[in-house]
């Protein structure tokens, strides 16, 4: 995956999160409008086999909804609001809206066969003629991002971290990932010498302050995650 000639990849969190709804079709294109280099969503595998833009496991914190969001159908989910009138998007119709227009950051949000169901979608749109350098497809679930890796192994992966592994960048060499993506608050030293040591981009996770975006820059970290796309970009 290239980074833009800035050489600091601003990654439009959940779409941008801080503009609209977060992952909705909306938050995607408001985070490419406002110039994102690439946008950020979370999947999830829906029982119907949908593949949904959605982060957590239960509907009431960004929908009108109640409950599990797989304990729901799909028509159901189609019916709520997502925030401002959005609906849940499914993975095709966020790439749609995209058209290669920004790389890509898929999160994979679920386990159990959500890897091998964007392994499809995406192998799809790169018979339709998208490079698969504009994809980077992540996640915390590392088990699963593996398993992606073995059907789509021309696509990027990025490896996900809320902490500090014990073998440091060790697991996502073993992945063969393009990078690892790390909480700002887990930031290592060591961690970074490992990854950069490996010839990994780190890329650090959700970063909205100004003086913060200002301060990874100057230390030379190779992007953000960020619910404001433009601030990361003003600097």
């Amino acid at each position: 995956m290239t980074t833009p000639a800035a050489e600091f990849l601003v990654i439009g969190h959940r779409g941008a999160r801080g503009h609209a709804p977060e992952n909705t079709l909306h938050a995607i294109d408001r985070g490419i409008r406002l110039g994102a280099h690439a946008v950020e969503f979370d999947v999830q595998l829906h029982p119907s086999g949908a593949l949904l833009l959605f982060h957590d496991l239960t509907l009431d914190r960004t929908t009108n909804g109640h409950g599990a969001l797989c304990a729901a159908s799909f028509d159901e989910l189609r019916a709520l609001d997502a925030g401002a009138g959005e609906q849940i998007p499914t993975l095709e119709e966020a790439l749609e809206l995209i058209e290669q227009r920004v790389i890509v950051n898929v999160e994979l949000k679920t386990a159990e066969g959500t890897g091998e169901a964007v392994a499809a979608v995406l192998r799809n749109y790169i018979e339709a003629g998208w490079p698969a350098e504009r994809f980077l497809v992540s996640s915390f679930h590392l088990p699963e991002l593996w398993e992606f890796k073995q059907l789509a192994p021309e696509i990027p992966v990025g490896a996900l971290y809320a902490g500090v592994p014990l073998d440091f960048a060790g697991s996502a060499v073993e992945l063969g990932a393009v990078s690892v993506n790390l909480g700002s608050e887990f930031l290592d030293a060591r961690m970074i010498a490992d990854a950069r040591a490996h010839g990994l981009k780190v890329y650090v996770y959700t970063v909205n302050a100004p003086d913060e975006l200002a301060a990874l820059r100057a230390a030379g970290i190779d992007g953000v995650f960020t619910d404001y796309p433009e601030r990361a970009l003003a600097l």
